[in-house]
């Protein structure tokens, strides 16, 4: 594994930020630590990084102990708080090789480059960072928790603030550095999840109220289902609404059926459009997006 999260609780006074919280992420997973703001999200990735203690529980990144063996997993781990700090006055070469060499790199000038190529900075690397966009700047924040070549990488809400394109190339970047590292990263935009993620974990007041696959928690949470049916002809729309478990039919135009129902009823569908003789169009199913997911966990 590479991190292993214990039972670990923090408190700050009465408050507790994070409350015996524990899960694992595999080498090579991309999971989303999804919440509301206030979670707990980036104080929990503050422990994980050793820059908090936790008040109880423990914490190991790739074998090494978060207390007795902090330098070691500080070597092994890329970070990129939420606020993004960068030296602004910094070009962004500068700033990448002043990084490689706290971590004592060797042939700090070809990793810049290739950290340079992997995140897409080619034609903004002799620029000052104060005169990038907000996108590149987030690029260069990856490129510098980048440039040690990690093995787990932890990113606290990277994608925050950024425009429509901006999203789209963070979200293939971090999903093409997904494919040889572990990659844990905080959010609460669940469009991100569902581009990103193999796996998420929802956190709401610092506990955690499901941990798996997207499809898992949809296939777990969906109580209702719906589904819209085109067909090449009517057909007879009592049959549909005689289906165990139908709680409404409804027809539409262009001999299309809008149907809720308590289960899965694709296969009663199918065999009435066969006894029919129709020919389906289109046939669908619903699912759960993300959203409905986390609001159905994080409501109360």
């Amino acid at each position: 594994m590479s991190i292993i999260v214990k039972n670990i609780t923090k408190t700050y006074g009465s408050q507790k930020a994070v409350n015996d919280v524990s899960f694992e992420v595999k080498q090579g997973e991309i999971v989303g630590l999804l919440g509301p703001n206030g979670a707990g999200k980036s104080t929990l990735m503050k422990i994980i990084t050793c820059y908090k203690l936790p008040t109880s529980g423990s914490v190991s990144v790739c074998g090494f102990d978060i207390i007795e063996d902090a330098q070691a997993i500080k070597k092994r781990i890329g970070y990129l708080p939420e606020n993004n700090p960068l030296y602004l006055d910094m070009y962004v070469k500068e700033s990448l090789g002043f990084v490689a060499r706290i971590y004592k790199k060797k042939n700090i000038k070809a990793r810049i480059e290739e950290v340079i190529a992997l995140t897409g900075l080619e034609k903004e690397k002799h620029k000052k960072i104060a005169a990038l966009s907000k996108g590149y700047r987030q690029r260069v924040g990856l490129a510098q928790s980048l440039i040690h070549d990690p093995e787990v990488l932890i990113l606290d809400e990277p994608t925050s603030g950024l425009d429509p394109n901006q999203l789209v190339d963070i979200r293939n970047l971090i999903k093409d550095i997904g494919k040889s590292k572990t990659v844990l990263f905080s959010t609460h935009i669940m469009q991100e999840a569902e581009a990103i993620c193999n796996r998420v974990i929802i956190i709401d007041k610092g506990i955690i109220k499901a941990d798996d696959t997207i499809e898992n928690l949809q296939k777990s949470l969906t109580s209702q289902f719906s589904f819209t049916i085109q067909l090449d002809k009517a057909i007879n729309i009592q049959k549909l609404k005689n289906i165990k478990d139908v709680i409404s039919v409804k027809e539409a135009e262009n001999n299309t059926y809008l149907i809720e129902s308590k289960s899965n009823i694709a296969s009663q569908i199918q065999k009435i459009i066969i006894e029919e003789k129709a020919i389906v169009l289109d046939l669908h199913r619903k699912d759960y997006s993300m959203e409905t997911i986390f609001r159905e966990l994080t409501k109360k």
